[in-house]
C-alpha cells in the first residue's frame, strides 16, 4: 500500500557559530549573520519517510518555513529522493516561536491535502524545545509518536514503532494517520543523488520567475516550487509569526569556559596509571 508522507523540514543557523554578536536586542537570532545547514533530526525524519517509500512506495512532500533562502533545503530533501516541496515565506511569519510555527505548518498540511503520515526531526539545534512536532499533531487532532528510531512494522494503516525512552526502548502500536518525531540514532541518512542534484539545481520559487515562458518550462518539468505566504494559506496574522509567539527572551548571556588547572602524565606505565588513578579520584569515571 503506498503512503502520501509529509516530512517537515527547517533551514536553520549554524549554532556552533552563535555568539553576542549575532543576537539582535529582543533576544532573536539574526539568521543573516550565520551560515545555514539543514537541522540535522530533520535527515533522520526524511530518512524514515525514503525507507517507507522504499519499501511500501508512495510520495513524500517536503514543506519549509523560512525565508527564500530556505530552497536550499528544500533542494537537497528533493535530491535525497523527497517527490514535492512546498516553501511557507513571508515577512510576517518572521520572529515565530514554536506555537506561531506550529499555526502555519497545520494550516499548510490541511491545504497540500490528504496524508498518512508526518514526519519531524526530533527538535531543531536553534531552539531545542521539541515543541513544534507535538504542537503539529495537537492542532490536527492526530496521534503522535515522539522519539522514534525506526518503524518495525507498517501493514495498511497498522503501524508499529520503535521509541527511545530513558534507560531502552519500548515499541508502540498505532494507527494511521499520525505524526513521527525522529531521532539522531534512527538510520543514517543517504546523501542526496547526484543526478538528483543536477536536475533540481535548475529549480526555482515560483514567485521568482516573472517571464511567463519561463515559468510554463520549469512547471512542466516540476522545477517550479510553490511558495504559499500568509494569504494564500488563509492564517490570521495575529496569531503568526512575532506578533502571535508569547514567548519572549528576557536576557540573553554569553558564558564562557575558564580552564582549570591542568596536569601532564607521561606515556610511561607509570604515568598512565598516576592519569587514571586522578579520574577515578575526582569521580570522572
Amino acid at each position: 500500500m503506498p503512503y502520501d508522507m509529509i516530512c517537515l523540514i527547517k533551514q536553520v543557523p549554524d549554532t556552533r557559530n552563535v555568539t553576542s554578536d549575532v543576537l539582535r536586542e529582543d533576544g532573536t537570532v539574526n539568521r543573516q549573520a550565520l551560515p545555514a545547514v539543514v537541522n540535522p533530526d530533520d535527515l533522520f525524519a526524511l530518512e524514515m519517510a525514503l525507507g517507507v517509500k522504499d519499501k511500501a512506495g508512495g510520495n513524500i512532500t517536503v514543506i519549509s518555513m523560512g525565508p527564500t533562502s530556505a530552497i536550499e533545503v528544500l533542494k537537497d530533501a528533493l535530491s535525497r529522493g523527497a517527490d514535492k516541496a512546498i516553501l511557507l515565506s513571508d515577512k510576517k511569519f518572521a520572529g515565530a516561536d514554536t506555537l506561531a510555527t506550529s499555526h502555519v505548518l497545520e494550516r499548510a498540511i490541511r491545504k497540500n491535502g490528504n496524508y498518512d503520515i508526518i514526519f519531524c526531526g526530533r527538535q531543531a539545534i536553534d531552539g531545542d524545545t521539541a515543541q513544534v512536532g507535538p504542537q503539529v499533531a495537537e492542532k490536527l487532532d492526530i496521534p503522535q509518536v515522539t522519539l522514534a528510531e525506526s518503524i518495525d512494522y507498517l501493514n495498511g494503516s497498522d503501524i508499529e514503532i520503535k521509541r527511545i525512552i530513558d534507560g531502552g526502548y519500548e515499541r508502540v502500536r498505532g494507527v494511521i494517520p499520525l505524526l513521527i518525531t525522529v531521532t539522531d540514532t534512527a538510520r543514517k541518512p543517504r546523501p542526496p543523488s547526484v543526478k538528483r542534484m543536477m536536475f533540481w539545481k535548475k529549480g526555482k520559487i515560483s514567485s521568482r520567475v516573472e517571464d511567463e515562458k519561463e515559468r510554463e518550462k520549469l512547471s512542466n518539468n516540476r522545477l517550479l516550487i510553490p511558495i504559499w505566504d500568509l494569504e494564500g494559506l488563509g492564517c490570521p496574522a495575529e496569531i503568526c509569526g512575532f506578533v502571535g509567539s508569547p514567548t519572549r527572551i528576557k536576557s540573553v548571556e554569553n558564558v564562557r569556559l575558564t580552564p582549570r588547572e591542568s596536569k601532564r602524565f607521561d606515556t610511561s606505565e607509570q604515568g598512565i596509571k598516576a592519569f587514571i588513578d586522578e579520574l577515578v579520584n575526582e569521580n570522572t569515571i
